[in-house]
């Protein structure tokens, strides 16, 4: 009977080429994701009541003042083309310098900036919109907005208290306010005219007393704090609302302030584990799924950072959400407002709007 020889199998060779293959289908399946990602992204633009087209995603500039000359570059570099900033920020000159700075044409961009209180009297918009357009380095911003709704006393101060450190209200109606910035729109130093912080019930009243419908509402708005029938209703009008503070309650200046008790007991609205089961369906992080919810419902959204890799992810989040995952983002809801320094300013903000139940007293500056 002939032998048989039979070739002894090397464990270690069998075992080295399981390995390669399993880092060959790992660098496949990495590819891929990242090409769902590449795939998926867009750059939507949407149409103001004017004509002209305001990004979907931008980037805002509260805060982190020393930061922001590079971190505008920086953003402008890598593709954002809407900039959001106000004058009581006091970082209109570092914006200035940033877009100077990215090598980015001042014409490609879409700069927005606000008029602050204090600076509500008629006689008093102009220089005050000169004075951004002085720091900003530009001849024009191409929106201006109404910080908030509310009047403060004429003068430097930005917040000017009595003795007992109660804000001092000015005696201009926003009305007033709002028929000076249209004659603004005529000298070509801003393109557009706009609100922030409004409630319904305001708005209507400009609506009733002037000729210009406002071409933005920005206002919070994130998945704890929805506002479906008044989005619904500025789309109706034909606003456009920017969302501030897209991610709610990320930002611990909520929890400085003080301004709502809801801050303090809630878990971060991008720790929500269902939109993390999304991220991973669409091969996103929660934020850019909170991002791309408010660009599916017709909005922009403005995040702040000043941090390369969440710039850049923030640019990457407008892609499309299926309309069941949209219902899922819409069951966050729980009417969570987080800006109200009604109290603080003596007014009583969003009056008619969700969310005002949670204001507890807290201070700004």
């Amino acid at each position: 009977m002939a032998s048989i020889f039979v070739q002894p199998v090397r464990t270690s060779s069998i075992l080295n080429t399981l390995f390669k293959r399993t880092q060959v289908q790992t660098v496949l399946s990495s590819n891929l994701r990242s090409a769902r990602r590449a795939a998926s992204t867009r750059s939507t633009q949407h149409t103001l009541n004017t004509g002209a087209k305001i990004p979907a995603i931008g980037f805002g500039t509260f805060q982190d003042a020393d930061s922001q000359i590079d971190a505008v570059s920086r953003a402008l570099k890598a593709g954002c083309r809407l900039i959001d900033t106000a004058r009581v920020y006091d970082v209109e000159k570092q914006v200035g310098q940033g877009m100077k700075e990215s090598g980015v044409a001042r014409e490609e961009v879409f700069v927005g900036t606000k008029l602050w209180c204090n600076n509500f009297h008629p006689d008093d918009v102009e220089g005050a919109l000169d004075d951004s357009l002085r720091d900003l380095d530009t001849p024009y911003v191409d929106l201006l907005m109404m910080h908030y709704p509310c009047t403060f006393a004429r003068g430097v101060e930005r917040f000017p208290r009595d003795a007992d450190g109660k804000m001092i209200p000015g005696k201009t109606s926003f009305v007033d306010t709002w028929r000076a910035m249209e004659k603004l729109v005529k000298t070509g130093k801003t393109k557009a005219i706009g609100v922030s912080n409004f409630s319904k019930g305001e708005i209507q009243q400009l609506l009733d007393q002037s000729d210009t419908v406002p071409a933005v509402h920005q206002m919070e708005v994130h998945p704890y704090l929805q506002q479906k029938d008044f989005n619904a209703w500025l789309r109706e009008k034909g606003i456009h609302v920017v969302q501030f503070s897209p991610l709610g309650n990320m930002n611990d200046f909520y929890r400085q302030t003080g301004w709502s008790k809801e801050v303090s007991h809630m878990i971060r609205v991008t720790d929500q584990p269902i939109l993390k089961e999304l991220g991973e369906k669409y091969g996103k992080s929660p934020v850019q799924v909170v991002l791309a919810w408010a660009v599916n419902n017709g909005r922009s959204a403005i995040p702040k950072s000043v941090i390369d890799w969440q710039i850049q992810q923030n640019l990457e989040a407008d892609f499309e959400i299926e309309a069941g995952d949209m219902e899922k983002i819409g069951g966050l809801d729980i009417k969570a407002r987080f800006n109200d320094p009604s109290l603080d300013y003596r007014w009583r903000l969003y009056s008619d709007l969700e969310g005002i139940e949670g204001t507890v007293e807290g201070k700004t500056h």
